[in-house]
This record gives structure tokens, sequence and C-alpha cells, in this order.
């Protein structure tokens, strides 16, 4: 089943953050794991139109003019020095979205994840849709504890409103 969790737990969902949960929702029949075994770019074109109706710019290919950058660095007159590319940004940039698979948990992907959308400087929300299982190994779960962790601790301080994790 789709599952999805928004950090910190201490307030619900926007409603622009759960109409790409039903991206998701609606799609689950095509992406879900283990049944489908797709990669993540095979996972946001599944998702793409329903994202692109939301106004969401959404990553085509990992060519070079396809990618989405969010700019997190500027240098003298405004010239981007850094960037990070994202799977898809809200219309507003408010909302950044990462589709993941296999690496998501396994080489600790969500983590380079969320530290970009911490730089991303207009970012609020950070969507993380992983899979519910990648080879026996419960990725969703693991994120979860993991975030649960986080933000039940407190001592490190996200710049985000929330993050949104989605297991599909």
């Amino acid at each position: 089943m789709l599952n999805y969790q928004l950090f910190p737990r201490s307030f619900g969902i926007t409603s622009e953050v759960e109409d790409v949960i039903n991206c998701f929702a609606l799609n689950y029949e095509k992406i879900k794991s283990p049944i489908n075994n797709l990669n993540s770019d095979g996972v946001l074109k599944c998702i793409a139109d329903e994202l692109k109706i939301l106004k969401f710019k959404v990553e085509i290919s990992k060519a070079k003019d396809d990618k989405i950058r969010v700019p997190v660095l500027f240098s003298l007159n405004n010239r981007i020095d850094k960037y990070f590319d994202a799977d898809a940004v809200s219309q507003d940039g408010k909302i950044i979205l990462e589709v993941e698979a296999g690496r998501a948990y396994a080489n600790n992907q969500f983590l380079k994840d969320v530290f970009q959308a911490c730089m991303m400087p207009e970012v609020e929300y950070l969507i993380l849709a992983v899979r519910n299982d990648y080879r026996g190994v419960q990725d969703f779960s693991k994120i979860f504890n993991f975030f649960e962790t986080l933000y039940i601790n407190g001592r490190l301080q996200l710049p985000l409103k929330g993050i949104v994790l989605i297991g599909y």
C-alpha cells in the first residue's frame, strides 16, 4: 500500500503536498514495490503528467538541458556559482520532489536529498518518495525511523517546514 508521513508529525499536510501524494496514489498500481521494479526515472515518468497539471516543473531526462537546476550559491553580479538538481519543483519553488529507487537507503541517497533541499533558499517542503521494499529491505520503514529520530531528538534543526516521506 502507499504509505506517507509528514515530519515533523506536529502538524498536518498542506493541500499542495496532498496533491503531490495523490499523484502517487493515482499511479500506485504501476509503481508499487516490490511488484514493479521501476527505477526512479520510471516512477517519475509515471507521475509526470499529474505533476504537470499541478504546475510542477518535472525532469524529463538526464540530458543537461532537461535537468531542473535549483540555485543554491550566488556570486558577483548574481551569477549562479552552485546549483543542485531536483526531480520536480513546484511553480513557486517551495516544494521539491525527489524520487528514489534502489539507492534511497542502501547508499544513503535520502540524506543527500535532505541536505540539498536544505541548501535551496526558497524550499519549504521536501517530498521524498522511496520504495516500500527494495530487495527485501524495508526502505520506507528504515528511513521513517531515521526521520522520526531526527525530529523527536531535536538536536538538529532543519530550515524546512517539513519532509514528506512517501513509500511506494
